[in-house]
C-alpha cells in the first residue's frame, strides 16, 4: 500500500574502513577533508569537500558514497548486534514481536535453504496464472497478487482523504511498470534506449531462470519478453511523467463505482474489491484516470498469453532477490548494476535487515530504541525544533510579498505544525503477522509475502475509519525524516539524531548547519509548491489570495530556472521542476535554520572561531559537508530521471547563492563566481 509523504533523502549506506573510523572521534568540521587551495568564492563544494572527494573511492557494493551515510552502515550493524542480543538472551518468547523479527531476519539469513529451494516458492504463483482461461479468472489471480504485495497492471492504497485528512479513503493507484518511471519508456536518447533493449533482455532472461518446466534458454522467451515491453510501454505512455505525479491535484479524481466502471470496465470491480478484501466502499479515489483507461485497452486488446507471461514477470521480478543467489544475482545484474553503476551486491546480511525493517520495523525499532536511543538526544532536538519554529514564524511574519490575509493562515498551519522525534508512543502490533521457519514449504519468500499480506489486512481495514495520526511512516532505526502534508507533522526518527546531523560534543554551528537545517527543511515542505496547498488541517484547500499565489509562482520559477541550468553530465540537467519542492525546502531551511541559530546565541555563549571559522562560516561549512557526495554514472542519470531531490553537490551550493547571510559569511562579491545578482535570487520564505 502507498504512503503519500514527503520524504527527505539522505544517501545511500556503504561501509567504511578503518581511518574512516577513526575519524568518528572527530566533532564537528575535520578540515583534512577540505581543499584549502579552493577559493570559497568561486567553487564552495570543492573548498569544503576537495579534499574528500580526491581520496574518497565509492565501495564497490554502492551506487554513491557521502560524506556521512556511514551512519547507515553504524546504524545497520548496531541492529545486527542489537538482534543477535535479543536472540541470546532468551528475553523474548515465542509469539513477541521482537522474536518474530529475529525469525524473519534468520529465515531471510539461511542462504542453504534459499538454495535448496531454488524458485520453488513462486511455482504456486505460477500455476495459478497458467490456469487462467478468461478475463474473469485473471482479474482473481490479479487480486491474490494485490493482496500479496505484486504491482500487477494497477494497485489500490489507502490513506488519508486528501481533503478530508481525518479519514481514511481507497484509492485506485497506477502500477505495473518494471522499469523506475515513465521517461525510461518514452525518452529517445542513446542511452535510454539501450536500457530498454537491455530490459527486454533481462525478461527473458528471468523467465527462463524462473521455469520449473518450460525451457531454460532465454532465446525462447524473446517474444514473451517483448509482447511484455509492448504492454509496460502502451501503460508507461498513459501514465504521468514525473514532474506531473508531484501535482496532488491531478491525482485526486474522487468517483463512484459506476464512474470507475465506465473507466475500466474490462474490470468487474465489485468482484476485484471482494477479493481484495474490501467491504462497504461508496467512493474510490483514482489517481490516474487516463492510465486506467488505457488499462481497459490492453485487457481487452492483448491475447491472454501476452498478460499472462506478463504477470508472470512481475512475480519473479518481485520475488527474485528473496529466491537463490542465481535469480537474485541475475535482478542485481540488470537493476543495481545496469541502472545504478553498481558492481557488487551488499552483504547478505545488510539486504535481509533492509527487509526486515521494512516488514517488521516497529518491532525492532523497539530493541533499537532500548539499547541506543539517548534521552539527551531528543531533549537536544525539541530545543532546536523550538528555535527553527519562532525563527520561521518571524520569517512569514516579516515577508514583504505576502499579504496579511495569507500570512495569518499560513502562522495558523505552522502552529498546528504536529513535531514527532524519536520513537512512537504506540507501538504496532505484529500478533496477525506469521513468520514460518518449520514445516516443508517455508521460505524468506513465503514470509516476505505473509509481511505483505498482514499490511495490505491491517491498510484495508482503516478504510472509512478516521486517521490514527499517532501512527509512523518510518521506524525509529531509519536514518531520514519526513513531513507528511495530510498530518501536517514533522518526524524525525531516533537514528537521524547523531553525527553528522547532531552530534552533542560539536559546537553549535555545526550542529544548527546539520539537524537544524534538516528540521527547517522538513518544515518548509509545508510551505513548498506542493505543501502549501494543504491547509492547517492537512487539506488540500487553497488558502492563498491569487495575487499571493502569483507571487510565490514568479519566485518559485526562479528557482527552476537556476536548478535547470546545473548539468550533470553531458546534455543532462537537474529537473528544476522535478526537484522544486526539496529545492524550496532546503532554501527555506536552511535560512530558518541560520535564524534558529542566532535566537539560540540570544541565551547561549557564543564560541570563538574555530580552525579560523567564525560559527556563521561553520554553519555553512556543515551544510555543505552533509551533502557531499560521490555517485556513479549510471546512479547520477538514475537520479536525474527519477529522484525529486536534486544530486547532493547541487543541494551543497545551490541554496546558498540565494542567501544573503552566506555572502557576508564569506565576503562574496560582484565578480566572484558564487556572486549573483540580487533580481536573480529567489526569495520565498
Amino acid at each position: 500500500m502507498k504512503k503519500l509523504i514527503y520524504l527527505f533523502l539522505i544517501v545511500a549506506v556503504a561501509s567504511c574502513t578503518p581511518a574512516e573510523q577513526a575519524k568518528e572521534e572527530i566533532h564537528g568540521i575535520d578540515v583534512a577533508n577540505m581543499d584549502p587551495s579552493a577559493n570559497p568564492k568561486d567553487d564552495f563544494y570543492r573548498y569544503v569537500n576537495g579534499g574528500w572527494l580526491d581520496k574518497t573511492e565509492i565501495p564497490s557494493d554502492e551506487s554513491l558514497w557521502g560524506g556521512f551515510s556511514q551512519l547507515v552502515k553504524v546504524t545497520n550493524n548496531e541492529m545486527l548486534i542489537i538482534l543477535d542480543e535479543a536472540v541470546n538472551s532468551g528475553e523474548y518468547g515465542e509469539g513477541t514481536d521482537q522474536r518474530k523479527a529475529s525469525d524473519f531476519f534468520s529465515i531471510g539469513m539461511d542462504s542453504l535453504l534459499a538454495e535448496k529451494a531454488g524458485a520453488t516458492p513462486i511455482e504456486d504463483l505460477y500455476a495459478a496464472v497458467d490456469g487462467i482461461s478468461s478475463l474473469a479468472d485473471l482479474q482473481k489471480v490479479v487480486a491474490e497478487l494485490h493482496i500479496s504485495g505484486f504491482n500487477v497492471f494497477h494497485n489500490a492504497g489507502v490513506f488519508g482523504d486528501l481533503k478530508d485528512s481525518q479519514m481514511n479513503s481507497f484509492y485506485i493507484v497506477a502500477a505495473g511498470l518494471g522499469l523506475p518511471n515513465r521517461d525510461y519508456y518514452t525518452k529517445e536518447d542513446e542511452k535510454s534506449v539501450d536500457i530498454r533493449e537491455k530490459y527486454v533482455a533481462h525478461i527473458a532472461r528471468m523467465l527462463a531462470l524462473s521455469s520449473a518446466s518450460g525451457s531454460t534458454n532465454p532465446a525462447d522467451y524473446e517474444g514473451d519478453a517483448n509482447n511484455i515491453m509492448a504492454i509496460e510501454n502502451q501503460l508507461a505512455i498513459a501514465s504521468l511523467t514525473p514532474i506531473e505525479s508531484r501535482d496532488f491535484s491531478r491525482q485526486y479524481n474522487k468517483m463512484g463505482i459506476d464512474e470507475l466502471s465506465a473507466l475500466t470496465p474490462a474490470i468487474s470491480w465489485p468482484d476485484y474489491l471482494s477479493d481484495i478484501w474490501v467491504k462497504d466502499v461508496e467512493s474510490f479515489i483514482v489517481m490516474q484516470p487516463k492510465f486506467m483507461k488505457e488499462l481497459n485497452v490492453v485487457l481487452n486488446e492483448q491475447p491472454l498469453e501476452n498478460l499472462q507471461a506478463y504477470m508472470k514477470w512481475h512475480i519473479i521480478n518481485k520475488s527474485a532477490e528473496y529466491l537463490n543467489n542465481e535469480l537474485a544475482q541475475a535482478d542485481f545484474d540488470f537493476y543495481s548494476t545496469e541502472l545504478r553503476g553498481t558492481t557488487e551486491m551488499k552483504p547478505r546480511w545488510e539486504r535481509v535487515l533492509g527487509k526486515t525493517n521494512r516488514a517488521m520495523g516497529e518491532a525492532l525499532g523497539k530493541l533499537y530504541v532500548d539499547a541506543a536511543f539517548p534521552p539527551e538526544a531528543k531533549q537536544a532536538a525539541l530545543e532546536m525544533v523550538d528555535n527553527v519554529l519562532l525563527a520561521m514564524k518571524n520569517r512569514i511574519e516579516g515577508l514583504e510579498w505576502m499579504s496579511d490575509t495569507t500570512k495569518e493562515q499560513a502562522l495558523r498551519k505552522l502552529a498546528a505544525t504536529t513535531v514527532k522525534i524519536g520513537y512512537p508512543n504506540k507501538w504496532k502490533d505484529y500478533s496477525g503477522l506469521e513468520v514460518e521457519k518449520t514445516g516443508e514449504t517455508y521460505s524468506y519468500l513465503g514470509n516476505v509475502l505473509n509481511s505483505d499480506r498482514f499490511q495490505h489486512k491491517e491498510a484495508v481495514e482503516k478504510i472509512g475509519k478516521p486517521v490514527d495520526k499517532t501512527e509512523w511512516g518510518m521506524s525509529p532505526q531509519t536514518v531520514n525524516a519526513y513531513y507528511h502534508p495530510l498530518n501536517n507533522e514533522i518526524v524525525f526518527p531516533a537514528a537521524i539524531m547523531q553525527s553528522p546531523f547532531y552530534d552533542f560534543k560539536a559546537d553549535p554551528a555545526v550542529n544548527y548547519g546539520g539537524m537544524g537545517a534538516v528540521i527547517g527543511h522538513e518544515i518548509s515542505h509545508g510551505f513548498d509548491d506542493q505543501g502549501s496547498r494543504f491547509n492547517a488541517e492537512g487539506n488540500m484547500i487553497n488558502w492563498w489570495t491569487e495575487a499571493d499565489q502569483e507571487q510565490f509562482d514568479a519566485r518559485a520559477q526562479v528557482l527552476v530556472d537556476q536548478f535547470d541550468s546545473y548539468e550533470v553530465m553531458d546534455s543532462l540537467f537537474v529537473q528544476g521542476k522535478l526537484t522544486l519542492g526539496e529545492n524550496i525546502g532546503d532554501i527555506a531551511g536552511l535560512s530558518v535554520a541560520y535564524d534558529a541559530m542566532q535566537i539560540y546565541y540570544e541565551t547561549h555563549e557564543r564560541p570563538e572561531p574555530i580552525d579560523g571559522f567564525t560559527q556563521e562560516q561553520r554553519f555553512y561549512l556543515s551544510w555543505a559537508t552533509v551533502w557531499r557526495t560521490k555517485y556513479r554514472d549510471e546512479e547520477l542519470r538514475n537520479r536525474v530521471l527519477t529522484d525529486v531531490h536534486s544530486p547532493g553537490m547541487y543541494r551543497a551550493v545551490g541554496p546558498l547563492i540565494n542567501l544573503p547571510t552566506f555572502y557576508a559569511a564569506f565576503d562574496i562579491k560582484e565578480g566572484d563566481k558564487m556572486w549573483k545578482p540580487d533580481s536573480l535570487r529567489v526569495k520565498i520564505w
